[in-house]
C-alpha cells in the first residue's frame, strides 16, 4: 500500500487481516522488475527472505506470531491472465510465512455482492480499500480508510462469500 508507513493497520491488527484482489492486472512500479524478469525466464522470485520480500514477509511473520488470521482472496478470470501466473508463481512465499490463499474464478463470483476496489479488512472493523489506475498501478492517493460498520460489512460479507467458495492455492490449477 502506497502510504507512508503501509504497515501500520497490519500492525494494528489483533484478530484478522483478510484481502481480496479482484484485478486481472497490477503494474504497480515496485513489481515492474520482477515481473519482467518472469516473464523473460518463467522463474518467480520465491525467497521470503530477499531484499523484494522481507518488508512484507516480516511484517506478516510478526502477526502470524501472535495469532492473528491473515487471509487473501484473489478473483482472477479464466483463462488467466501473464500477470496472474506471475501471482500464482510467487504465493508459496505468501504461504511460507503463514498467510492463506485462495482463487476463485470470476464466472463463480457473479452472484456475490462486492465493493468497487480490492480492499483489506483488519479486524471485521477497519477497511483500506486500494485504489488504481485504468493500467494497474497506483493511483493517488492509493489508499482510503474507513472505519464505517457498514462498509466494513460490505467488505466482510464479501469477502467471506468469496473465501467460501475459492479453491485453495495449493489446489487451483492455471487455465
Amino acid at each position: 500500500m502506497p502510504q507512508n508507513d503501509w504497515a501500520e493497520p497490519f500492525r494494528a491488527a489483533r484478530v484478522s487481516a483478510v484481502h481480496l484482489e479482484m484485478r486481472d492486472l497490477y503494474s504497480v512500479g515496485d513489481e515492474s522488475g520482477p515481473y519482467d524478469r518472469w516473464r523473460e525466464t518463467g522463474e518467480a522470485g520465491t525467497d521470503p527472505e530477499s531484499a523484494m520480500w522481507r518488508p512484507w514477509t516480516s511484517v506478516v511473520r510478526d502477526l502470524t506470531a501472535v495469532g492473528v488470521v491473515m487471509r487473501r482472496a484473489r478473483i482472477v478470470s479464466e483463462p488467466v491472465t501473464d500477470y496472474i501466473k506471475y501471482e500464482h508463481a510467487g504465493t508459496g512465499v505468501n504461504l511460507a510465512v503463514g498467510e492463506l490463499v485462495r482463487w476463485l474464478p470470476r464466472s463463480l463470483a457473479s452472484d456475490i455482492a462486492l465493493p468497487g476496489n480490492d480492499f483489506w479488512l483488519f479486524d471485521g472493523t477497519t477497511v483500506v480499500f486500494n485504489h488504481f489506475t485504468g493500467n494497474g498501478d497506483w493511483a493517488d492517493p492509493g489508499t482510503e480508510t474507513i472505519t464505517d460498520p457498514v462498509v466494513a460489512k460490505l467488505c466482510r460479507d464479501a469477502f467471506e462469500s468469496v473465501w467460501a467458495r475459492a479453491t485453495p492455492h495449493e489446489e487451483y490449477k492455471i487455465r
